[in-house]
């Protein structure tokens, strides 16, 4: 079919208006503010209703048109670039908060809801329940997030935001609608289970089996008291024995870090950063809730006991450090104390605003080794050491990311950056990390190394699901 024809179709499903193909619209959806290379897509459309999703995919189907899913394109990566053309499918206007559901604990969201807007719809309307948010910008889809694995504020007790979805609709590249999860027998909306868990055949894979067009997330109480405080270890082996201890205290609710570059960068620092002599080496992040004053009190003493053997043992930090003390001197530090947030002082950095990155979970056993190494690296391509960690999940494994600012005019710079990033993501494999949120490039590493097994089943998968190989194609190493 020419694609007048096709553009034609695409206006009748979406209207005349929610259909682009103009130069410059097509320019803004080409690219993310990574170094992966750009493409245009041939249209984007904008969506209201699952209905016309299922539409858009028959269309795609027919015609063997890519589609593309897209909401911000904030998820780093190059997830949403359009390898081979095609349709953007932009999900941003279905951004209804469906129901908020506190007896039940859940949120039922469509897409296109943002953290921001969850969080302000919490906190005008339902007090009393909380969502984990990422250290991400308020613009971010809580979909995107969680169908990507992404790591939040709550992810030591609880895990990766994949790991708060209870039910989901999607509608597969066929066009059909499926509802997975307790709402496919019961229209509650509540949990995966006891059912066969059919909603990992959607998280993790970047939009190559089917479009999310509705999805439940877990809520929780909000506790009525909340300690936040800064620990400074002068040493990264100190830190992540810091975490793993402080992990099984099983007090915390969150214990993230961030390399010292952090701290510098928040200060409007361009250029060469360098860490001056007897300065720690870390900003350890902990976070801990009570429902009583007596509870939080026993948990304050937990947390500074383990401190106290620490000095015991020699090692050398500062801290704890109240966290709101602290933001009475630097209001600065508000960007890692207080969620959803744009950290954008590491954009700032840049002076083009690029910025990418190469995160992964591995043991936590394991932390040290692969951060001094992955720091090495980036300090021999000239890119200050920036990384951060967090506990997940009780401490059963960890995330471990390094974060690159760069300056995307540059050829050289971006030459350099990849090549920068490769290493690191060898590293990371060897280590026994595992890539998310991976772009195609790392996709390719993580397959090359994974057993046979897994690959077959991954590509029978793929193939069962989007037979004509349309949704999202070039990703995730296909």
């Amino acid at each position: 079919m020419e694609k007048e024809n096709i553009k034609k179709r695409l206006e009748e499903i979406a209207g005349k208006e929610w259909v682009r193909d103009d130069a410059a619209t097509l320019f803004l959806y080409s690219r993310d503010m990574t170094e992966n290379e750009p493409h245009a897509p041939d249209w984007v459309v904008m969506p209201e209703k699952p209905e016309q999703v299922q539409a858009v995919m028959r269309l795609a189907n027919e015609t063997l048109t890519p589609v593309t899913p897209y909401v911000s394109g904030a998820n780093v990566g190059g997830l949403t670039i359009p390898v081979r053309g095609g349709i953007i499918l932009d999900l941003k206007r279905m951004n209804r908060i469906l129901e908020i559901n506190e007896s039940d604990m859940y949120a039922l969201l469509e897409p296109g809801v943002t953290f921001g807007h969850l969080r302000a719809e919490l906190d005008r309307n339902h007090p009393k329940a909380i969502y984990t948010y990422p250290m991400a910008p308020p613009f971010t889809s809580v979909t995107c997030n969680a169908l990507l694995d992404g790591l939040c504020n709550l992810s030591h007790p609880h895990g990766a935001t994949s790991d708060w979805i209870s039910s989901l609709e999607v509608v597969l590249p066929s066009g059909e609608l499926a509802r997975i999860g307790s709402a496919a027998i019961t229209g509650r909306w509540v949990s995966r289970v006891p059912l066969p868990d059919l909603a990992g055949l959607f998280i993790g894979w970047q939009g190559l089996t089917g479009i999310v067009t509705k999805i439940a997330v877990q809520l929780c109480p909000k506790p009525a008291f909340l300690k936040r405080a800064f620990i400074l270890p002068y040493s990264y082996s100190t830190a992540y024995e810091m975490m793993r201890e402080l992990s099984w205290t099983r007090v915390l609710d969150d214990i993230a870090g961030l390399s010292w570059v952090a701290g510098k960068m928040m200060y409007g620092r361009h250029g060469p950063i360098t860490r001056d002599p007897g300065e720690p080496g870390f900003i350890l992040f902990i976070e801990y809730s009570a429902n009583t004053r007596a509870e939080l009190w026993s948990k304050t003493m937990i947390v500074n006991s383990l401190l106290k053997d620490f000095e015991k043992k020699g090692k050398t930090f500062e801290g704890p450090l109240d966290i709101n003390a602290i933001l009475r001197l630097f209001p600065e530090y508000t960007k890692l104390a207080n969620f959803p947030t744009t950290l954008d002082f590491l954009l700032d950095y840049a002076e083009s605003g690029g910025f990418t990155w190469v995160g992964s979970y591995g043991p936590t056993s394991n932390w040290t080794r692969p951060t001094e190494k992955g720091a090495a690296i980036m300090e021999k391509y000239g890119f200050p050491p920036l990384f951060n960690c967090r506990s997940m999940k009780g401490g059963h494994y960890g995330a471990l990311r390094f974060l690159i600012p760069f300056d995307r005019r540059d050829p050289e710079v971006t030459k350099k950056l990849r090549a920068c990033l490769e290493e690191i993501c060898d590293l990371l494999l060897d280590e026994g990390f595992i890539p998310y949120k991976a772009p195609n490039w790392a996709a390719k590493k993580i397959i090359s190394r994974a057993d046979p097994g897994w690959v077959n089943l991954l590509k029978a998968v793929k193939k069962t699901l989007d037979p004509n190989g349309i949704l999202n194609p070039g990703h995730w190493g296909f």
